[in-house]
Parts: structure tokens; C-alpha cells; sequence
């Protein structure tokens, strides 16, 4: 295991892909331990070969659809609308625009890159600083992947087995207490108006026309959560269903998909589906290798440790996977790490919607932090600011997020609840 690590640090330090790091350090990993490298294409293979998987692509279709269709704008506008007027009310619409978009794109990346184009441009026209502005974006784009629906959800589903419909509805309450927490922060820093009023501006006869867009958008969400609980359809086809909501919502309603938009949507899609894969299947192989060279025991002898106390247990757990998420990507992580906790925290009594909550959510914080923090540098890029000044900015945001996940730990209930009350 020695070896692989080493493998794995040195081709991502000289800037091999991610993918190819982990393919190259499980080649490795089993060549120390004298198995056949035959296993790595069987592996590999395996390692894609889930059912729960195929509701990735479909997601990302449907939320690649929406947002070439138009529906950002249309999402920006509506939570301009509900904050306008107040001191900090564009830092407010921008946390709202990812609480909306997180029931679209289900990814950080995507809410960085989309929201940041009109955010991160716009904000400094009303008066913010630039590195505010990308802050804002980069800490609120985590709702992406806690609000249902989640394709890195999905990824964990595939990995322990568990309901996905029952990780999207977990992933309710603790999305919102992110926006929340985020919201405080910027109340507290917008009070005595430190910092610019919306000069947002909405006709009269515009009011209803883009609640009406923000209930179609909101539909999507809503049918694939709706559908999947009442048993009309399971979550794989659920993400069917969401690709022709989408494509009926954004061609017929909005009229803003054509063909060459269809197109670009497909193969980005397409592109975007092929690289999780691909980690998830390099990933596979470093788990395997990791299992074989006796890491469960290590698992369970560091478990031991919390004997009898499960919240101290989480609370470790999650200040390792803080870290584990600076430098690995989420869904890779959760290949390799999550089936080895799940025996030990069972046997602890953690209920499985909380573990899955808490990882989920520490492995996404490293999206925005250095040093591989992917949010972190798209607002970068498109901020053109250097690292540090936004991450600086970023960190207050930080702070109370780090509190939900403590949270999170502390208190079950917050996880559990609602999946238990709609089986």
C-alpha cells in the first residue's frame, strides 16, 4: 500500500490527470502485492458495471438542457426578485440562485461556472469587491450536490447500496441549513449597510411571468422526488423522466432549446459522464487493492478507539475527510473510503442517512478550498483574481458550514427524519 501511495503522490504532484493517478497507483498497488495486473481491465469493468449508475447520465442531461435553455437567467432573476431592496440583497439572490440551481445541475462545478458568469461579473457593477463576489459563489455552489437531485448522490448509492430517492430526501434539511448559515453570514456583514442595496429592477407586469418560470423550473426536482416516492417510476428512470420535462420545459415553453443547442448539451454530457466513470472505475481499483492489503483492519482498530461513542466517532471521521477532500476528488473518495466505513459504523449504530450526509458534505467542502479546490479555481478564472484574496473571502462561509457539518453530527435527526417519515 506504501507503493501505490507513493504512486499516487508523485503523478498527481508532476500533473497526471486524477484518473490516470489512481489507474497508475492500482496497477502499482497490485503489482507490490504480487497479484495479476489482469485484475486491473477486470476491475475497471466492475467497477462501472452498477445499475444505480445509469441515473448519473440522464441527470446531467436534464441539467445541461435547463441550463443552456435558458434557465439561469430565469432562476437569477427570480431570486433578485425576492431580495431586492434590502443592503446585501444581490450576496442573498446569489445564495438563493444556487438553492434553485442545485435542483438542476446537482453538481458544484457546474453552479460555479454558471452562476459565476453573471455573479461574479455583475456583482462588482453594484459596488462589491471582486473577490466578495466570487467568494459568495464558490461557498454557496456546495448546495449543488446536498439538494436533491445529487449525481454525486447517486455515486454513493451505487457504492452502499442505499435508496437514492431516500439520499435525495436526506439531503433536503441540511442543503437549506447551508443556505441559511450562508445567509446569516452575509446578514451580519451587511448590517449597517456595509454593503450595496439591489439595484435589481422588475416591472410589474414581469412578476408573475418569472414566478411562473421559477415553479416550472422548480417542477424538475419536485417530479423526480414526487414520482420516485409515490412509485410511479424508480430514480433511474426518474432521470428519463427529468431529460423530457426539461427538453418539453426549455423547446416549448420557454422556446430556447434549438438542435445545435440539443447537441451541445449531449456531448457535454456525454463528456461529463465518461470522466465520473472513468474515476469511479480507477477508483474501484484502488479500493480492491486497498481491501486486499488489509485496510478494513486498519478501519476497524482506528474505530475501536471511539468504542461507545459514535458523535465523537463522526466528528473524526469528518476532520479526516476534510482533509482527504483538499486532494481527491468527491467521487473518487467515496469509492474508496465509504466501503470500508459502512460494517464499522454500523456496527457503532450510526444510521447510514447521516454517515452518507456528513461524507458527502466533507468531501464537497474540498471543492472549495486549496489546494485542488476545482470551485475555488473556475472563480479564479473567471474573477481573474488570484487564489488567496477569494479564498480569504471565502473563508467566513467556511466557518458556517464547518458548523452544519457539526451539526450534522450532533443531531441525527436532521438526516434521518424526513427519508424515515416518507418510506
Amino acid at each position: 500500500m506504501i507503493a501505490m501511495a507513493i504512486a499516487f503522490v508523485v503523478t498527481l504532484a508532476i500533473g497526471v490527470p486524477i484518473v490516470f493517478a489512481l489507474g497508475i497507483a492500482g496497477a502499482v498497488g497490485l503489482y507490490a502485492l504480487d497479484l495479476d495486473l489482469i485484475t486491473v481491465p477486470t476491475r475497471l469493468f466492475t467497477g462501472m458495471d452498477n445499475f444505480v449508475l445509469l441515473a448519473a447520465p440522464f441527470y446531467i442531461l436534464a441539467g445541461e438542457i435547463m441550463n443552456r435553455g435558458g434557465i439561469t437567467e430565469r432562476l437569477i432573476r427570480l431570486a433578485g426578485l425576492i431580495t431586492r431592496g434590502v443592503p446585501g440583497g444581490t450576496a442573498y439572490a446569489n445564495v438563493s440562485s444556487s438553492v434553485l440551481f442545485a435542483g438542476i445541475s446537482g453538481a458544484a462545478v457546474a453552479d460555479t461556472a454558471a452562476l459565476g458568469q453573471v455573479f461574479i461579473k455583475g456583482m462588482p457593477k453594484e459596488g462589491y469587491d471582486k473577490n466578495y463576489a466570487a467568494a459568495v459563489t464558490i461557498a454557496s455552489s456546495i448546495i449543488g450536490p446536498i439538494i436533491p437531485p445529487s449525481v454525486i448522490m447517486i455515486i454513493y448509492a451505487a457504492v452502499t447500496r442505499l435508496s437514492v430517492i431516500d439520499l435525495f430526501v436526506a439531503g433536503i434539511v441540511p442543503g437549506l441549513m447551508l443556505a441559511g448559515a450562508m445567509w446569516l453570514v452575509i446578514f451580519l456583514q451587511a448590517r449597517g449597510d456595509r454593503l450595496p442595496r439591489s439595484q435589481h429592477r422588475v416591472e410589474r407586469h414581469e412578476i408573475m411571468v418569472m414566478i411562473r418560470d421559477g415553479l416550472l423550473v422548480m417542477g424538475l426536482p419536485a417530479l423526480i422526488v414526487g414520482g420516485t416516492l409515490m412509485g410511479v417510476f424508480t430514480a433511474t428512470e426518474a432521470g428519463g423522466v427529468a431529460v423530457l420535462y426539461a427538453l418539453a420545459v426549455s423547446w416549448l415553453v420557454f422556446r430556447t432549446m434549438d438542435w445545435p443547442s440539443l447537441w451541445e448539451s449531449l456531448k457535454r454530457a456525454a463528456r461529463i459522464t465518461a470522466t465520473i466513470y472513468l474515476i469511479i472505475a480507477a477508483a474501484t481499483v484502488v479500493s480492491y487493492v486497498l481491501t486486499i492489503g488489509g485496510i478494513g483492519m486498519m478501519v476497524q482498530s482506528f474505530a475501536a478507539q471511539f468504542a461507545g461513542n459514535p458523535t465523537l466517532f463522526l466528528m473524526a471521521l469528518a476532520a479526516v475527510l476534510l482533509l482527504v477532500g483538499t486532494f481527491l476528488e468527491p467521487g473518487a473518495a467515496i469509492v474508496l473510503i465509504v466501503p470500508m466505513l459502512m460494517p464499522v459504523t454500523a456496527s457503532m449504530g450510526i444510521d447510514p442517512m447521516q454517515l452518507g450526509m456528513v461524507v458527502i458534505l466533507t468531501l464537497t467542502l474540498g471543492l472549495i478550498t486549496p489546494p485542488v479546490g476545482v470551485c475555488l479555481f473556475v472563480a479564479c478564472r473567471i474573477a481573474d483574481s488570484p487564489v488567496m484574496p477569494i479564498f480569504r473571502a471565502v473563508l467566513p462561509f467556511l466557518l458556517v458550514e464547518l458548523g452544519v457539518v457539526v451539526l450534522l453530527v450532533l443531531i441525527p435527526e436532521l438526516t434521518s427524519t424526513l427519508p424515515a417519515l416518507l418510506r
